[in-house]
């Protein structure tokens, strides 16, 4: 049996005009072609399907139980083709994406409000958690790309697209504000109450990093979960600590943090996009991939 796409599309117009011509008409063909193509349906299916006669076609019962399935894959087809076209104009999609928070409020927020406003139908999914819980979800296909702070370690089929450089910057509440007129040693900071990321995030080992290659073990006397906790704290006086120049600008303008300098320059981070390249993106992931490389000063 050899039956083309092309004959069960003819059979299901014929049937629905329940006359040749006009199907032929809607199928942009003749007469002739559209009766040989039921001809030769029939004769694969070994049964028939119409009862003509001058008032056009009508369908025989085996006709009419093909007709029942077909009429459903047709709508199924028609619908699949309007869903590939939206998603070609992006007028709707989904984007999974993995997130850290630091990388969060100084790229994703503001590059997503710009995508939306272009393309709002389509629906966004973020999973806000630690640099190496992004990477564990991409790696195991549960978000379409990760935007995250260095450092990271990952190998192909992982590629990391740097984004934006960041500074981090000690910083104290008004409990600490006269040190900001000292330059103070790292040593120094075992005299204060220090406040960093908890041992499970890629920022703590950085900073235990940090501090190892200058010959000292970091020891906090505060632990938070997440960045977003660290601020909060330290505006309340309860220590001095790290965060990225992008998160204390605005409090350090506003005089609620102050920042301190070191002797020392912290290493520059980076926030990067992480893709999977084994791995074909949809048309909607592949356009933020787009606007999220676009030089930062561009929004």
């Amino acid at each position: 049996m050899n039956i083309t796409y092309d004959y069960y599309r003819i059979f299901y117009y014929v049937a629905k005009y329940k006359n040749i011509t006009q199907a032929a008409d809607v199928l942009m063909s003749n007469q002739p072609n559209v009766s040989r193509a039921i001809s030769n349906l029939e004769h694969e299916l070994g049964c028939r399907l119409f009862m003509r006669s001058n008032r056009g076609v009508t369908l025989t019962p085996e006709g009419q139980r093909l007709f029942n399935r077909v009429s459903v894959a047709h709508q199924q087809l028609k619908a699949a083709e309007q869903e590939l076209s939206d998603a070609k104009s992006l007028k709707n999609g989904i984007v999974s994406i993995g997130v850290s928070e630091t990388a969060l409020n100084a790229v994703l927020l503001p590059r997503l409000q710009k995508f939306h406003t272009l393309y709002p139908g389509i629906r966004i999914h973020i999973s806000s958690v630690t640099t190496s819980q992004a990477i564990t979800s991409l790696k195991a296909g549960l978000v379409d790309f990760a935007v995250v702070t260095t450092p990271i370690n990952i190998s192909r089929p992982l590629k990391e697209i740097p984004l934006l450089t960041i500074r981090e910057q000690l910083v104290g509440g008004p409990r600490f504000r006269y040190l900001s007129k000292a330059v103070l040693k790292l040593e120094d900071l075992h005299n204060y109450p220090l406040i960093f990321l908890n041992s499970q995030t890629n920022t703590r080992d950085f900073y235990n990093q940090f501090f190892f290659e200058h010959g000292l073990t970091l020891l906090p006397e505060i632990e938070a979960a997440t960045t977003d906790q660290i601020l909060p704290m330290i505006k309340h006086d309860l220590g001095i600590g790290f965060l990225s120049d992008v998160c204390v600008k605005e409090a350090i303008q506003k005089e609620e943090v102050f920042e301190l300098h070191l002797d020392c320059e912290v290493p520059g981070r980076h926030i990067s996009l992480v893709k999977d390249v084994s791995r074909t993106s949809s048309i909607a992931v592949r356009e933020l991939e787009k606007l999220l490389q676009m030089p930062y000063h561009q929004g």
